[in-house]
């Protein structure tokens, strides 16, 4: 910015110098002209009045020498002439009395009177030779040539003086414009840098838009990020790729990736570890990528690769898969190992698509696609094309679902490992469709989750699990009700107000509502998770990390969170009797737990020999299908009366 500023500021200043320069030329070149005018008008002035004095001098002279004729041989022709020319500077004198400088006037009154007396002296002269007065004619004479000598050294030297003044004038003019000239040189040369210096200037910010509107083209076109093509460029590149293929035969095919668990590591890690993990996928594609192939960024964690020359759809299952499997893999980002996995949808031109935006929304259709059924790369397939617009009316059928009261709610029992009773069940929703039938949460809650539907379904929920607490209270039976709630939930400031008007609305018992959150709530803005789950504990509420060990959980979020239980996930579950490593990592779990004061509930328990295992592990909870899958809420007093424990764990 101060650079710019800087160049801003130099460039300014030499256009200012360059119009000053410019300025001080014109202004020179006027006085210079003004200057010549003057002298030439002072110099005519002089040699006006020069030639006065010269014609002066040129009568006066003329008029002699007629005497000097008149006298050699007087006769009536001579004296005539002589007669006429008497007085003829007469003019002479007068113009420059008239119009002469101060000089020439002084010397005009005073040569005036003295040609006056020399015009009178030759009268009387030829008056004298008329009279035959030799004596008169002589003395006449005498003094004619005096004054006549006299007059003409005056009227010569007024020539020379004026000659004289119009040299001076000339030279005076001539040294100035000499001056004018060098003042000229001098700043012609200034401005010729200053002209040069400007030209570079302009060329220089000519070439500096030329490069930002290169810059901004690029920007236009490409992703911030990534470096990649973004999606108006990968629309063109579409464009240009079935054009292409329409002149000269072949296909062009379409892969659409998107990034598993992303929002997960932009939660946990924060954004700037989710923005490198983006920039290797980035990286990661285009090494797997052909010279001809684009590949784009699409915006989040979609990514898309345009491949321009392909032979037939047959060819593009081998290059999705490679393609994904060159992107999976772990990678280190921010000092952190992260799995990076993806979800592939791929689609064809011509045959399958028919157009541009076709071929991006089959290749979308695909890429959902996969991404829901765990594909790894799924083509595209028009059976799925109405599925997936069966998914897009699902969310504004569930915004109407939990007004009409179309969810109900399952609950599967949590049993003691230590002593065989029920602590109580967990409530997992359904959905009971019009159309569809009855729908588990994973045809619709990863939906809301990604909508604004998420903090009314989990009221909803909770609304019917504490009715039903309350139902089956007032018939005798006292059971603890866990509810799953999402991050979205916490983050809602009146979350906690509304849960204590529930508690309040169904008469709840302190210790008999566990809310499960899944561990990368609690790195997802930890201090305001804590306020809400303190706040909400207060209240009388238990709180239960859900999935534990699948996330990117921090020791010191375990230790500052308002806590009282903790879920293993059945991932890990599973590989108790399998790996010594699964059966390493529940231990290890179990001691952390019990270490920070948190009971410890075993999700998955599907065999007789996975609950002895984590019964000698000492977990006290266990919940799976060895002891009951989930039933609707009239099965459960009917399934607890009828509950015998039959395991040495169960029994105690």
């Amino acid at each position: 910015m101060r650079q710019w500023l800087r160049r801003r500021v130099v460039a300014r200043i030499a256009v200012g110098a360059l119009t000053v320069g410019l300025s001080l030329l014109a202004g020179l070149a006027v006085f210079s002209s003004r200057s010549t005018d003057r002298a030439a008008t002072t110099a005519a002035a002089t040699q006006q009045v020069s030639q006065q004095w010269n014609e002066i001098y040129l009568k006066i002279n003329l008029e002699y020498e007629l005497l000097e004729d008149f006298l050699d041989t007087p006769n009536e022709n001579g004296s005539q002439l002589l007669l006429s020319s008497i007085g003829s500077a007469e003019g002479n004198l007068r113009w420059l009395t008239a119009n002469g400088v101060d000089d020439d006037r002084r010397q005009a009154q005073t040569l005036q009177n003295a040609y006056g007396g020399y015009t009178y002296t030759l009268r009387n002269l030829i008056d004298a030779v008329g009279d035959h007065d030799d004596a008169r004619m002589l003395d006449f004479a005498e003094q004619a040539a005096l004054s006549a000598s006299a007059l003409r050294r005056q009227a010569s030297a007024n020539v020379a003086r004026n000659n004289l003044a119009i040299g001076v004038t000339l030279r005076v003019a001539r040294d100035a414009n000499a001056k004018i000239l060098l003042a000229v040189e001098v700043i012609s040369l200034a401005d010729l840098a200053l002209v040069l210096f400007c030209g570079l200037v302009l060329l220089t910010y000519q070439r500096r838009t030329e490069r930002q509107a290169a810059d901004n083209d690029y920007r236009a076109s490409h992703d911030g990020l990534t470096g990649l093509a973004n999606r108006r460029l990968l629309g063109e590149g579409i464009d240009q790729a079935i054009t292409g293929a329409d002149l000269e035969g072949h296909g062009v095919g379409l892969l659409l990736l998107d990034l598993n668990r992303f929002k997960e590591v932009n939660d946990t890690l924060g954004h700037n570890s989710g923005d490198l993990l983006l920039i290797e996928v980035a990286r990661r594609l285009r090494a797997s990528s052909r010279p001809t192939d684009l590949v784009a960024r699409l915006g989040g964690d979609e990514f898309a690769i345009l491949l321009p020359l392909i032979g037939a759809a047959e060819d593009l299952p081998d290059i999705a898969h490679r393609v994904l499997t060159d992107l999976c893999g772990p990678a280190e980002i921010g000092g952190l190992a992260v799995d990076i996995t993806g979800s592939i949808g791929f689609a064809f031109y011509p045959g399958q698509s028919s157009n541009a935006e076709e071929l991006l929304q089959h290749a979308d259709i695909a890429m959902y696609h996969a991404k829901r059924n765990h594909l790894g790369a799924a083509p595209y397939d028009a059976e799925n094309d109405r599925n997936s617009f069966e998914q897009l009316t699902l969310l504004a059928d569930l915004r109407g679902a939990i007004d009409r009261d179309e969810l109900e709610l399952h609950y599967q029992p949590k049993i003691r490992v230590g002593g065989g009773g029920v602590a109580g069940v967990e409530a997992l929703v359904r959905w009971r469709h019009p159309s569809r039938g009855l729908l588990g949460p994973g045809a619709f809650v990863p939906d809301a989750e990604q909508s604004d539907l998420m903090v009314p379904l989990t009221e909803a929920v909770l609304h019917l699990a504490l009715r039903q607490q309350r139902t089956w209270r007032e018939g005798g039976l006292d059971l603890p009700v866990a509810v799953n709630i999402g991050a979205a939930c916490l983050r809602e400031p009146g979350f906690p107000g509304r849960i204590a008007d529930l508690l309040a609305l169904y008469g709840a018992v302190d210790g008999q509502l566990t809310l499960e959150i899944t561990e990368t709530v609690l790195i997802n803005d930890p201090k305001a998770v804590a306020l809400a789950l303190g706040s909400i504990r207060r209240q009388g509420v238990r709180v239960s990390i859900d999935d534990f060990g699948v996330g990117y959980s921090s020791m010191s979020y375990l230790q500052s969170m308002p806590l009282d239980e903790l879920k293993i996930d059945r991932k890990f579950t599973m590989e108790i009797r399998t790996t010594d490593r699964g059966r390493a990592i529940v231990g290890a779990i179990v001691e952390l737990a019990h270490a920070l004061g948190l009971s410890v509930v075993v999700e998955g328990v599907e065999d007789q020999e996975t609950l002895t295992e984590i019964g000698e592990l000492g977990c006290e909870l266990a919940q799976g299908y060895l002891m009951c899958r989930p039933l609707p809420a009239a099965e459960i007093p009917g399934w607890i009366s009828a509950w015998r424990p039959s395991s040495p764990q169960l029994a105690g």
